[in-house]
């Protein structure tokens, strides 16, 4: 249980430089989202090997977000604070990355290379969530959570749309010529790189922290924690005491992470072969399907942006969970329908729903557990409930290549259905979790 601590109420305008990193690091998150399994199709790759080259990211999350959790914790300088110095080194480091994507001319170069992406925004994002239990109340979090959700739409709405606009309105070639990345992508990255920095770094400057409460007490745990044994000890016995709410929630994330993985590897190749009859990864209409995905995931994140002011609102009326179950049955039927569309253009309806879904993915967990938390511990916890992110994601990627082979005869678009199942699963198990009342 969070202690109580009395924290000033922000303003609107607080909550949004506190929130705008999230814009930046969207772009990332976003591009990688939306072009990752594009870009390996496009270099070569089979698409029963995407699951396994998409393994990076969450391998990466796993090792890196508690372990930035638990350093931020123990972090505080007078003038960077406690997060903002990983905001800015991650910011840093994947910007180069977003940077360099494009460039990669082999399937293992870009493996590589998304694998250092995703530990650099790993490294500033995991903060982030931290961030908002160091400085709002209980009372106020759900909003800090949803003002995040707000910058995580519109960064991914604009990101997504990159190559479309580059191809159709700058002129720009989406051709693969000679088995290379178009320069729709590689303009977008370079354009999603320069915006990330700065958008985090407007985080950076214009937001304050507050220090620990009890400077003597900080400095004394910081003091009996060092050396890397004592540290691992702490994390272990960390992991081994969580709170009910985080082991409920963890059940909840990991069929809701299964379907968003299933959604992000296979949606280019499920639409290319569905919609534009083609498997052919060098051709014109799959190129085509690519930049339609990127329309699709701007409308899911469109709808996320407008319903994250939405969603604080129903739940302060209802409940959490009861608005998470919603949005999560709203998300699961919106992938399955997509087996049931032929027409390029319904293809935006499902993504209603998965906007649903999106925003309360991004807002309702995290409101549930911040209010559970000891706050001495906010940004290790933070980290560790992130291996309920990804550890689904493994298992995704070990298993869904062999399931779409095996079950599906390689109907990518059968593999978007099953994700659908597996959200609906999430959204009836987050009934299941006891809300803590807040202050």
């Amino acid at each position: 249980m969070q202690s109580i601590v009395n924290k000033p109420t922000l303003s609107f305008w607080q909550l949004w430089n506190m929130s705008f990193g999230f814009f930046g690091i969207q772009f990332g998150f976003a591009l990688q989202n939306a072009n990752t399994s594009r870009i390996f199709s496009t270099l070569g790759a089979l698409p029963d090997d995407l699951p396994l080259f998409w393994l990076a990211a969450p391998v990466t999350g796993l090792l890196v977000q508690p372990i930035i959790g638990y350093l931020s914790d123990r972090t505080w300088h007078p003038t960077w604070g406690r997060r903002r110095p990983f905001f800015f080194i991650g910011a840093l480091l994947a910007s180069f990355a977003l940077l360099a994507m494009p460039h990669a001319s082999a399937i293992w170069m870009a493996v590589v290379v998304l694998w250092l992406m995703d530990a650099a925004i790993n490294v500033s994002m995991e903060p982030f969530r931290a961030f908002v239990g160091d400085k709002l109340a209980p009372s106020q979090q759900t909003a800090g959570f949803a003002m995040q959700t707000f910058f995580i739409g519109c960064g991914a709405v604009i990101a997504s749309l990159l190559p479309t606009f580059f191809s159709d309105v700058m002129g720009v070639s989406n051709v693969a010529l000679d088995g290379g990345i178009p320069d729709t992508v590689r303009y977008s990255f370079y354009a999603g790189g320069s915006i990330y920095f700065l958008a985090v770094l407007w985080t950076v400057i214009s937001s304050e922290e507050l220090p620990p409460q009890d400077m003597q007490k900080f400095e004394q745990q910081r003091a009996a924690s060092r050396g890397i044994a004592a540290a691992v000890r702490e994390m272990v016995s960390g992991f081994m005491h969580m709170p009910e709410t985080m082991i409920k929630l963890a059940v909840v994330q990991f069929f809701t992470w299964i379907a968003l993985f299933a959604m992000w590897i296979y949606t280019t190749t499920a639409i290319a072969e569905h919609i534009f009859a083609t498997t052919n990864s060098q051709s014109s209409s799959f190129q085509e399907a690519g930049n339609w995905v990127g329309t699709m995931f701007a409308v899911y994140n469109g709808v996320s942006a407008l319903a994250a002011f939405l969603l604080p609102v129903l739940a302060k009326r209802s409940s959490k969970k009861l608005v998470h179950m919603l949005c999560l049955l709203a998300g699961g039927a919106g992938l399955i329908s997509i087996y049931f569309i032929h027409t390029q253009l319904w293809l935006l309806l499902p993504m209603l729903g998965m906007g649903l879904a999106w925003a309360s993915i991004l807002t309702m967990p995290y409101a549930l557990l911040a209010s559970s938390l000891p706050q001495e511990k906010m940004g290790y916890y933070m980290g560790v409930f992130n291996f309920f992110i990804v550890i689904p994601q493994i298992v995704s990627g070990l298993l869904l290549g062999w399931v779409t082979r095996h079950w599906f005869d390689g109907q990518t678009v059968k593999t978007l259905m099953l994700g659908g199942a597996c959200m609906i699963i999430a959204g009836l198990l987050s009934l299941m979790i006891k809300e803590e009342a807040a202050a």
